[in-house]
């Protein structure tokens, strides 16, 4: 673990605090995933009151959605603007048919890949341990599938639309130890005997910062689309709902942000120049990721990593490499 990974935590959580977001998004189109509640649901607040003319709420369950919407209207005054889309990570045909309707948008200024799962259950989700379906597998091949639609609206608007990928600070606390005890890390990570759940959060949000880098490095320095990774800090959230602990409930108490505070960094994110192509944001910033990404070992694990993830979307969908 970077020990002062852990001093920067306590610091940004007791005493900075994100921007309120301000910069108008009048005539434009985002996407936001998991976006029924928490985060997602307040980043998608923000961007109805920020002016967007259409916000797509990308929601597993659509009463839920729904329900979001009408808060959403009910709070900003603007009605007809936000809109709830199914999408169920867990699945990877749900993936695919929410990429198509994405696929049919005339323009697109940014995605926000917030959906995701915490667990410390083992269990299968399309043959994968289900964090990593859900939070690196299922988050990557919509990557990728949604690649085309944000590149045409580059072209079409003139614009530099954005792919966001959510990660977290935790990715600093894990050097993604199943990378020791097998040839494949997806493989290790699938097996209940050699799994370390208490650290699959983080290890999934440590893949999800490889495989943004790896993605990224295979672009062009003029690439028509921002792709970035960012943290929220530690929130108010439904992803928490699991840990019940007094320790845990203590810390909560005492250092979480709200949920809408959090959401300011998505937007900023969502909303960020081309400066934060490839790069990994906290605090609404550009910050450096763990040492261990920076390390050797990382690259090494990183491009282990993303060979490995590459050959399962290419299994998913054929030839979908070739949308980068």
């Amino acid at each position: 673990m970077d020990y002062m990974s852990i001093l920067t935590f306590f610091y940004s959580q007791l005493f900075v605090t994100p921007k309120y977001p301000e910069q108008s998004c009048k005539g434009q189109v985002y996407i936001v995933t998991g976006a029924n509640t928490g985060l997602g649901f307040e980043a998608s607040r923000h961007l109805v009151r920020l002016g967007a003319d259409r916000v797509i709420l990308a929601c597993r369950n659509l009463e839920k959605g729904e329900a979001a919407v009408k808060d959403i209207e009910k709070s900003t005054g603007r009605a007809g603007v936000a809109e709830v889309w199914s999408l169920d990570l867990s699945s990877f045909e749900s993936v695919k048919e929410f990429a198509k309707k994405v696929d049919t948008l005339p323009r697109i200024d940014a995605i926000v890949e917030n959906a995701g799962i915490s667990t410390e259950k083992f269990k299968l989700f399309e043959g994968n341990e289900s964090t990593i379906t859900v939070n690196v597998i299922s988050t990557f091949l919509l990557a990728l599938l949604v690649l085309p639609a944000l590149k045409r609206s580059s072209q079409k608007h003139n614009i530099q639309p954005r792919l966001t990928i959510v990660a977290s600070e935790v990715h600093h606390w894990t050097d993604l130890p199943e990378r020791k005890k097998g040839d494949s890390i997806f493989d290790t990570l699938a097996t209940p005997e050699l799994s370390e759940m208490g650290q699959r959060y983080p290890v999934s949000k440590l893949m999800d910062v490889f495989c943004t880098r790896a993605l990224v490095e295979r672009t062009t320095s003029s690439y028509p689309v921002i792709i970035n990774t960012m943290n929220p800090g530690f929130c108010y959230s439904e992803l928490s709902r699991e840990f019940n602990g007094f320790a845990f409930r203590l810390l909560y108490k005492l250092l979480a942000r709200t949920t809408e505070v959090g959401s300011r960094t998505l937007v900023a994110a969502a909303l960020a120049s081309h400066d934060t192509h490839g790069q990994y944001m906290s605090d609404c910033m550009v910050e450096e990721p763990s040492k261990f990404v920076r390390s050797g070992e990382g690259r090494k694990t990183q491009e282990r990593v993303w060979s490995e993830l590459s050959a399962k979307l290419e299994a998913i969908q054929p030839g979908i490499l070739k949308n980068i």
